[in-house]
């Protein structure tokens, strides 16, 4: 080869649904791609039967690390918590609740006082959803037919 250039660059992804035969956690994703930089996602179902708890890091910067707890354990509703690990105050949580072909939900962040809302519908080929976001200051409608 007339150069040290990669001219085919890569990304290499795994998936270890059991890495080393432990089946405390999964890893979703363990990833390097063409600049040498990693990503790595791993997740567990084994703390409770409602709630999943999942870790995603780019495996250099341990304030980069990020953590969520997702909880099911409601009939129609998703609760979700995601922080940084190491500054659990960097955080935003999420509380979706379905009504039959409605589902509305909030976003909370502890920079606002106020979380954003929305709502969907959905029915047969009809589509709406409304969003208030930026404490009431920012609204937002789609419909689709």
């Amino acid at each position: 080869f007339a150069s040290d250039r990669c001219s085919t660059p890569a990304k290499l992804t795994w998936k270890l649904p059991q890495p080393f035969g432990c089946t405390a956690f999964n890893i979703d994703k363990l990833e390097m791609d063409k600049g040498g930089q990693f990503k790595l996602e791993a997740s567990s179902d084994k703390a409770h039967k409602d709630v999943k708890l999942e870790c995603k890091s780019d495996l250099a910067d341990i304030s980069k690390i990020t953590a969520v707890c997702t909880f099911t354990g409601l009939k129609d509703a998703r609760v979700m918590f995601e922080c940084k690990a190491t500054n659990p105050q960097d955080f935003s949580a999420e509380a979706t609740y379905a009504m039959g072909a409605a589902v509305a939900g909030l976003k909370f962040t502890p920079k606002g006082a106020l979380p954003d809302f929305g709502l969907y519908f959905k029915h047969g080929p009809m589509f709406c959803s409304l969003m208030a976001k930026e404490q009431l200051g920012a609204f937002g409608a789609t419909g689709f037919y």
